[in-house]
């Protein structure tokens, strides 16, 4: 055969490869992607990059850790039996006034979690890495069973090597220690102290870590969730990893402020399961028995429930809730986010909100360690402070808490940014927390770094120049993927 001819061929077979490859993946995108923005973006990459669009869509646009994480969890069992949970700490009604308002919210929580509200429990803010940090050392150095750490970043700098040290010797006393560390957040960081951990009977995993060509590019599902929890009874959670960077005190670049929170009662249990099927779905290995989950007894007022959301669990937990939380709300609702990628039913949701007399206020940092994410956040403000809702800037440095607070009695704490990402693609974990106590603090302190904040105004924003308009808008139109 002329070897112009075989060129031909191949060249129409390499078309007609590109043409059913875009077909079947335009059609699946089309077919399940929920976000009609993603889905059109998908059909384009599809049609538009011979092979490589198709492949993209396939390595990256597909959720197949549903089916994976059912699979396993049918042969594993449930780490925690959750209805006999439910009889030994019942859900009392909440029949204080206070709080008798927010009922729906508490049902919209029933609902979509399938879980009880546990009262009982005691939560403690921690600001930033010089309060966080050393509890949380202090903690594993009292452990005497167990140790589960979940972190997404993890360096290999003095705070790194602190918990490295800690965790070291708390394996040399026999303590039974696992260290679960996202593939990505982690990648280039850890792999040292990995090793060193590992020598010392430590066991160590990384959640879908990137693996080419195919069945583990992930770069979309990471695991978000810093989770501690020490001896099944002492639990802490919130924004923070483990990096130097959050001890603001320390005149360093990339300083960043966040709130941890460490927990006591019996919610802990619900962020050891969370931990548990995490390191299922890494090791195929489920940690079970008593020394993983004792019997816990009431530490404090608060009424608490552990929200895990995914792509293997039931999509857009927190979304649900946070809609959920907005249209109870009387009084007032307070927001802080490091990103504000917003879809129109939670622009809605907080217009409406402040349109009905709620004083709705969201607090963002001025300084992002991701700049486009400032820029989605401007193409989006213009419609709230049409509606009322107040919104101010942090100064420097960058603030990481992620934090919402409804009529100073309802919290809801944990690692969820307000995006996309967080809401469908993260394994994210947190907590909705009844408590007045609590909800009145941290609103006094909010209350106070609002005072000291720059308020953001619509006429700044109408006021931006055409190339930054242009530049937000161009960054608004990736919002499904940030």
């Amino acid at each position: 055969m002329p070897a112009v001819a075989s060129d031909v061929i191949l060249g129409r077979v390499l078309i007609a490869a590109w043409v059913l490859l875009g077909c079947v993946s335009a059609a699946h995108a089309v077919m399940y992607k929920r976000d009609p923005r993603s889905a059109t973006i998908w059909v384009v990459i599809s049609f538009a990059l011979p092979i490589i669009g198709p492949w993209l869509y396939w390595a990256l646009g597909i959720n197949r850790v549903r089916r994976r994480a059912s699979q396993e969890r049918r042969w594993a069992g449930r780490p925690v039996d959750r209805p006999a949970l439910t009889i030994v700490h019942p859900t009392p009604d909440p029949a204080d006034e206070a709080i008798a308002h927010l009922a729906p919210l508490r049902n919209v929580a029933d609902r979509v979690t399938h879980l009880p509200l546990l009262p009982g429990n005691r939560v403690e803010p921690l600001h930033n890495g010089e309060q966080a940090y050393p509890r949380m050392l202090d903690s594993i150095a009292s452990a005497e069973r167990t140790v589960t750490l979940a972190s997404y970043v993890f360096d290999w700098d003095d705070v790194g090597r602190s918990f490295t040290e800690a965790l070291e010797q708390a394996a040399r006393r026999g303590v039974k220690v696992h260290i679960l560390v996202d593939g990505v957040g982690a990648l280039g960081h850890f792999s040292r102290m990995g090793r060193l951990l590992m020598q010392c009977k430590v066991e160590v995993a990384a959640f879908f870590p990137l693996r080419f060509p195919f069945g583990r590019f992930r770069l979309n599902l990471r695991n978000h969730r810093k989770i501690l929890v020490v001896d099944g009874r002492v639990g802490f959670t919130g924004g923070m990893n483990i990096s130097q960077r959050y001890l603001v005190t320390r005149p360093a670049p990339g300083r960043v402020e966040d709130l941890h929170f460490e927990v006591q009662g019996p919610v802990v249990a619900e962020l050891q399961h969370t931990f548990v099927e995490d390191w299922a779905l890494a090791t195929n290995r489920v940690l079970m028995g008593e020394e993983y989950f004792p019997e816990l007894s009431p530490a404090g007022p608060a009424l608490c429930r552990g929200i895990a959301s995914g792509p293997d669990e039931d999509l857009e937990r927190v979304y649900w809730i946070l809609l959920a939380a907005l249209t109870t709300a009387q009084r007032s609702v307070r927001i802080v986010t490091p990103y504000f990628v917003p879809t129109l039913s939670l622009i809605t949701a907080m217009g409406t909100a402040a349109l009905r007399g709620v004083d709705v206020t969201l607090v963002l940092p001025s300084t992002v360690d991701r700049p486009f994410m400032r820029w989605v956040a401007d193409a989006y403000l213009w419609q709230l402070l049409e509606r009322g809702v107040k919104v101010v800037r942090r100064p420097p440095p960058f603030v990481h808490t992620k934090l919402l607070i409804v009529d100073e009695q309802w919290l809801l704490i944990g690692s969820a940014n307000l995006d996309p990402r967080s809401f469908r693609l993260n394994f994210e974990l947190n907590v909705e927390v009844y408590a007045a106590e609590l909800g009145g603090r941290l609103s006094r302190w909010l209350d106070a770094l609002v005072d000291t904040s720059q308020r953001v105004t619509l006429n700044e924003m109408d006021s931006r120049p055409p190339w930054r308009r242009l530049r937000d808008g161009l960054a608004k139109l990736a919002s499904p993927y940030l």
